[in-house]
């Protein structure tokens, strides 16, 4: 008969002095026989985890204590909610409430912001996503961070979400999309804006310096607006400049250091990666180089997705010129024979002189029913159903679909995400909104990290692989991105703080999404549990939607 690994890894017996001596009390909820992992790192032991409203109200042996609702753990590990440190189910939790590919893989909590966050609003920034609300009939209908937290209370969910306020967002409700510097007055707009952002609750302030219209900011200008977040606590992340396409990832660093350093705030670098084939081999020197930012005093770290593969736009392949003024312009200039040539010799010497890799693309998901049949076909594969030079049919193919091709690009090595993953500074994202596999999110090939980010760290880089310990992994997803981004009473299984917790069983949680079928549920995830209610429970949704909104430093 097979023994469980993990569970004979850890203490096998309840310790009664490890804890404090329990009154008799009822409680809500009471999940026993479980190995406790609290989130800390520290090692497994059996324990119980008595919870009543929304807090855990007690840890130790309290098998003879009485609930309402009793999980028997037994075999299984019981440890802090997931907290996924990159999100994007801000605007598509309106459409499907559940966020089942999230609850499926047991994250509890989703940081939101890359960039492009749920504020600010106004007209301009409405009717530069009128494609995806008419899609999904989702009204957008606040202006700032705190009408759309309150949107997200009365409508409820199944998750918490927390959100950084976007730099991207704020330049576009002052600036527009186009190439150009904020005045002086605009630039203090701007930095009001943040202002009124942080006291309603964001995290931060965050970048996606990688595409435009972000890319037109300069330091200066960032620096200004951090400054801003800085005044309330916030820290800085972002998807930075260049992540090795361009052989200029150092210097994206280094400007995230000098950004730390002249707002004096903390920083993150979201989905840390070597990127482009030119680039694979190169993670030792980035880690190295940001382990010397750390040792010099610069609070930074980073996260990771535990895959080799990136997801994006398709008009993100092009240059940041050709989208400046927003998607009705580069469309315009994609159809002009000058420009898309211009295009193309800029496209040609990228990555390092090696080009588009468009064996490696992989249209995701269209918009135009006419394109259908290219999903899960790779670009280079429409180029010669086409007949075109693969240029071209790069930029037919953003035409013909008005700019709202979803991609995946396999373009990073395993090796790489290895190093970046085994630092103790790094934590798990999913980069990712939530999919489900019926309803108005079940549609395309979404990279299979929708659904198995967690469960797939769990898999195949604790159980399989060993390159982290169980603790190690559970403190990368829980503690560790609770404690980096200001969340409260979260990410610890402890006394009075909030009960997110997972129970999975070691031994067959799995994810299961693949490139080719990624509506796929993880595996071994028991139950997921929000604010002390199970809203996933072997294998299904439970119906309860006890989701809120983070604030930070909220208690």
């Amino acid at each position: 008969m097979r023994q469980s690994f993990y569970v004979l890894a850890f203490v096998p017996l309840f310790v009664p002095q490890l804890f404090s001596q329990q009154p008799l009390q009822s409680f809500d909820l009471l999940i026993i026989n479980g190995t406790m992992v609290d989130g800390t790192g520290s090692p497994g032991v059996r324990a119980d985890v008595g919870i009543n409203g929304d807090r855990i109200a007690a840890i130790g042996d309290l098998k003879n204590v009485t609930a309402r609702q009793t999980i028997d753990a037994t075999g299984k590990i019981v440890s802090p909610g997931f907290i996924d440190m990159l999100g994007w189910s801000w605007l598509t939790i309106f459409a499907d409430y559940r966020a089942m590919s999230k609850i499926s893989q047991g994250i509890t909590t989703e940081i939101v912001g890359e960039g492009s966050s749920p504020a600010p609003v106004n007209e301009n920034i409405i009717s530069e996503r009128k494609a995806t609300l008419a899609k999904y009939n989702i009204a957008m209908d606040w202006t700032d961070l705190g009408g759309y937290f309150r949107k997200l209370e009365t409508n409820k969910t199944a998750i918490n979400i927390a959100a950084f306020v976007g730099a991207t967002q704020v330049r576009e409700f002052v600036v527009g999309y186009g190439d150009r510097k904020p005045s002086k007055l605009e630039l203090e707009q701007m930095n009001q804006l943040v202002r009124e952002a942080m006291r309603q609750g964001a995290l931060g302030l965050s970048t996606s310096l990688i595409y435009a219209p972000a890319t037109y900011a300069k330091t200066n200008e960032i620096i200004e607006l951090t400054k801003a977040a800085a005044e309330f606590g916030g820290m800085y992340v972002s998807h930075i400049r260049d992540e090795g396409d361009d052989g200029h990832q150092q210097e994206a660093i280094e400007e995230v250091a000098a950004i730390c350093r002249a707002a004096n705030v903390p920083a993150e670098i979201w989905h840390l990666k070597c990127a482009g084939k030119a680039a694979w081999g190169d993670m030792p020197r980035v880690v190295a180089q940001i382990q010397r930012l750390r040792d010099s005093g610069i609070d930074i770290s980073a996260d990771v997705y535990p895959y080799i593969a990136s997801s994006n736009a398709l008009d993100a392949t092009l240059p940041s010129w050709a989208q400046d003024g927003g998607t009705e312009k580069m469309l315009k200039r994609l159809k002009n024979k000058k420009l898309r040539a211009r295009m193309t010799r800029v496209l040609k010497k990228s990555n390092q002189g090696l080009g588009v890799n468009f064996e490696g693309i992989m249209i995701s998901s269209v918009s135009n029913p006419a394109l259908k049949q290219f999903e899960g076909k790779r670009l280079i594969e429409v180029a010669r159903v086409w007949k075109k030079a693969p240029y071209e049919a790069l930029f037919d193919f953003i035409l013909q679909d008005s700019s709202r091709t979803g991609k995946v690009t396999f373009s990073m090595s395993e090796k790489d995400l290895r190093a970046a993953m085994k630092q103790p500074w790094t934590s798990f994202c999913t980069d990712a909104n939530a999919r489900a596999l019926d309803g108005p999110l079940y549609e395309g090939l979404p990279h299979p990290r929708s659904y198995g980010s967690m469960a797939r760290v769990l898999a195949k880089y604790v159980r399989e692989d060993k390159l982290l310990s169980l603790e190690d992994a559970i403190r990368k997803m829980t503690s560790q991105p609770a404690r980096r981004v200001g969340l409260k009473n979260r990410g610890v299984l402890k006394e009075g703080f909030y009960a997110d917790v997972v129970v999975f069983d070691p031994n067959t949680v799995q994810d299961k999404a693949t490139f080719e079928n990624p509506h796929q549920y993880s595996i071994g995830i028991s139950q997921t549990i929000v604010n002390g209610q199970i809203v996933w429970e072997n294998g299904a949704w439970t119906g309860n939607l006890p989701g809120r909104a983070v604030r930070k430093n909220q208690d």
